[in-house]
């Protein structure tokens, strides 16, 4: 059974891992790089994790657990107003603000870093698997932010939207934020004209 210290370490452990895939990728992420920037001995990294692969799970998991946090507290915001009001349909203007908060770094110079990552993750079959493994909760709290504001569009498809202006913005020097919500919603008035 863990201690609370024990927690705490694997924890530090596990946080660390997850800034050094976040800021230089999957391939930096050593047992000891990541004892440093925990600042635990590195016998603690080899304690919690027999291997890197499982270690970079754990990353993974932390980096995909902390989307879905932020998605699910957009969505329960998004909720909230919509039942208050009594009618969940709004501007698209609204939802598209709240996709943006809920999907994307809130920082935006960690922007560029956020899509270099992923498209870095898909060489690390590691890291894919827990990514792909999270994707239903990102795809559930992103349903949850188009329901509040009364549209059925696909969340994958939203996403898919998103991440394609993003990267768009970031090839072409655009600002990223404004040309993602023109983007997006442009997209939802084509799935949806009559609204």
């Amino acid at each position: 059974m863990a201690t609370p210290k024990g927690e705490r370490r694997r924890a530090a452990v596990v946080a660390a891992a997850a800034r050094l895939v976040l800021s230089d990728g999957p391939a930096a992420l050593t047992h000891r790089r990541v004892a440093e920037a925990a600042q635990v001995p590195l016998a603690a990294t080899t304690y919690y994790f027999s291997g890197r692969d499982e270690l970079l799970a754990a990353a993974g998991e932390r980096i995909v657990d902390s989307w879905v946090v932020a998605a699910e507290r957009v969505a329960k915001r998004a909720v909230a107003e919509a039942t208050g009001v009594g009618e969940p349909a709004r501007a698209y203007g609204g939802l598209v603000d709240d996709l943006i908060t809920a999907l994307l770094p809130p920082k935006v110079g960690e922007i560029r870093g956020h899509y270099e990552h992923l498209v870095g993750a898909g060489r690390d079959r590691t890291l894919a698997r827990a990514y792909r493994a999270g994707r239903a909760q990102l795809d559930a709290a992103t349903a949850k932010i188009l329901a509040a504001h009364g549209v059925s569009a696909p969340p994958d498809l939203v996403l898919a939207v998103l991440d394609g202006a993003v990267v768009i913005a970031l090839s072409e020097g655009r600002q990223v934020r404004a040309y993602a919500r023109d983007t997006l919603l442009r997209a939802l008035t084509a799935l949806d004209p009559a609204r």
